[in-house]
C-alpha cells in the first residue's frame, strides 16, 4: 500500500476518534442531566397535585441546559454525518423527550408535538444535517411517557386523586390510536409499541377499580 494512502488513512482515522471523544464528553455530561432529572420526575408518584405545579418547575432547568450539550454535539459534528453518529446520544435524547412529554401532560394535560420536542434541544435550522430529532427517537420518548402513566394512574388513586385515571384513559388512548396509524417498520418500534396495550389495560383496569368503587365525585345534575 502506498505509504501516502497509509498517511491519509491515519489522518482519517485520527480524525475519526477525535470527534468521538468529543461526543462522548458531552454525552457523559448530558447522561448526568438526564439521571438528575429522571431522579426528580420519579417523585410525582409521591407528589399531591397541589404540589406538583412545584416539582415540575424544579426540573425545568435541568431539562433546559439539555441544549448547552445539544449545540456543543452539534458544533463537533462533521457536515452531513448526523446519522453516522447518532447512536451514540439516541437513548440520552429519548429520555429527554420522555421527561419533556410527560411535562407538558402533568401540566397542560396534552401531547407534545415533535417540534415542541425539538425545540426542548434548542435545536436550530442550520443543524439539520448535524443534529436533530429524528421521528423514531420522538416515538420512543412518547411510549416510555405511557409507560410511567400507567404506573402513575395508579399512584394517582393511592394520593387520593380518583380522577387521574380517567383522563390518563383518555389521553393514553388517544395516544395508542394514532401509533396504530403509523407505518412502523422498526422491529423495536414496534415492539415497545406493543407494549402500549398492557399500559393502557392496566389504566383501564385502574378506571374500573374507581369506577366500580363509586370513588368519582358525582357530577351535578344540569
Amino acid at each position: 500500500m502506498d505509504p501516502l494512502v497509509v498517511e491519509n488513512l491515519n489522518t482519517l482515522l485520527e480524525q475519526d476518534m477525535g470527534v468521538s471523544e468529543k461526543i462522548k464528553e458531552q454525552v457523559k455530561e448530558l447522561d448526568k442531566k438526564v439521571r438528575i432529572i429522571v431522579g426528580i420526575l420519579g417523585k410525582i408518584h409521591s407528589t399531591p397535585s397541589n404540589s406538583m405545579p412545584e416539582l415540575l418547575t424544579s426540573v425545568e432547568p435541568v431539562l433546559f441546559s439539555c441544549r448547552d450539550n445539544a449545540s456543543a454535539i452539534a458544533g463537533v459534528i462533521p457536515p452531513d454525518q448526523f446519522w453516522r453518529w447518532k447512536d451514540m446520544w439516541s437513548n440520552s435524547m429519548r429520555t429527554v423527550v420522555f421527561a419533556a412529554a410527560l411535562i407538558e401532560y402533568l401540566r397542560k394535560g396534552s401531547l407534545l408535538s415533535l417540534p415542541r420536542a425539538a425545540e426542548t434541544f434548542g435545536i436550530q435550522e442550520e443543524w439539520k444535517d448535524r443534529f436533530l430529532l429524528p421521528v423514531e427517537d420522538y416515538l420512543h420518548g412518547l411510549i416510555a411517557m405511557v409507560n410511567e402513566l400507567s404506573r402513575y394512574a395508579v399512584n394517582a388513586v393511592t394520593l387520593g386523586n380518583f380522577e387521574e385515571p380517567m383522563r390518563i384513559s383518555t389521553f393514553v388512548k388517544d395516544i395508542f390510536s394514532g401509533f396504530t396509524m403509523l407505518n412502523l417498520k422498526n422491529d423495536l418500534l414496534r415492539r415497545r409499541f406493543d407494549s402500549l396495550k398492557y399500559d393502557l389495560k392496566k389504566i383501564e383496569e385502574v378506571v374500573y377499580d374507581v369506577s366500580l368503587r363509586k370513588l368519582l365525585p358525582l357530577k351535578p345534575l344540569e
